[in-house]
């Protein structure tokens, strides 16, 4: 399924640490494992920010499945 249909399910988000991320162990219990693409010169979100961006985009999701990720893929294809 594409990932708003995934979004529009019932969904639990598990946050890795801003240093060495998951341990290996949750991340081999994961569906699926996602990553928030950077764009600039930041880096990387604190885990507090990841996790808002997250949420947010999981009520988007379940407010217009289809719309999920559209955005994005056009800044992709602009580099």
């Amino acid at each position: 399924p594409e990932l708003g249909e995934r979004l529009a399910r019932p969904t639990a988000w598990v946050m890795g640490n801003e240093g060495k991320g998951l341990r290996r162990l949750t991340r081999e219990r994961c569906d699926a494992l996602v990553a928030i693409p950077m764009m600039g010169a930041v880096e990387s979100l604190n885990v507090s920010v990841a996790t808002a961006v997250c949420l947010y985009a999981t009520q988007a999701a379940r407010a217009n499945p289809a719309a999920v990720g559209k955005s994005h893929h056009k800044a992709e294809t602009r580099k």
